[in-house]
């Protein structure tokens, strides 16, 4: 039987933040047995600790439906976890992720900061796609451009002339899942 711990990142109660599963001891899971659980777990990402050869630790970040590269709120959730375990206490680590070695600094209280990549721009996208995915107008768009921007996960940067805009959204969530499933990457829109 695995283990599952549940935690709420980002948060100073247990009610808030952002949830995240994370499985400690994940050395002898399978990548199949890995997804599953992260299937079953039903958190937008789950974590599994290994070992590492290049870092303290390995991890590994699960959606319900498949592995990405890195995961913010799941590694902090992680070694926030392993700090309360009494795995590791103060101090500076490395992480071992599919976007890289990541450092990880553990503070008192179970603050942990977690250093990311430099930002890449991968790409601008066609507006158009946009404009049908968010059911919006050009007009609703500002001027800065369209990206595809990573750290670690593929993010597609969306920004929106106002507030007013960004708040009537009615997203066509369909045609954003064709956007974004190409890559694994997510979208973020902003003003």
């Amino acid at each position: 039987m695995v283990k599952v711990y549940t935690l709420n990142a980002f948060a100073k109660t247990s009610t808030g933040g952002n949830p995240a599963g994370v499985v400690l001891d994940a050395d002898n899971l399978s990548e199949k047995e890995m997804k599953n659980i992260a299937k079953k777990v039903g958190f937008s990402e789950t974590a599994f600790v290994q070992k590492s050869d290049k870092a303290d630790f390995r991890i590994r970040f699960f959606t319900p439906k498949n592995e990405i590269n890195l995961c913010g709120h799941a590694t902090i959730a992680t070694f926030s976890l392993l700090s309360q375990k009494g795995i590791v206490t103060n101090g500076k680590y490395k992480q071992e992720t599919k976007a890289g070695i990541l450092d990880i600094e553990i503070y008192e209280n179970n603050l942990v900061l977690m250093h990311q990549n430099l930002p890449q721009f991968l790409e601008t996208l066609n507006k158009k796609d946009i404009i049908k995915s968010l059911n919006i107008s050009e007009e609703d768009l500002d001027k800065l451009p369209i990206e595809v921007v990573t750290t670690g996960v593929p993010c597609i940067i969306v920004p929106l002339k106002s507030l007013q805009v960004l708040l009537k959204l009615n997203p066509n969530i369909e045609r954003i899942r064709e956007l974004t499933e190409h890559d694994n990457s997510l979208m973020y829109i902003f003003t």
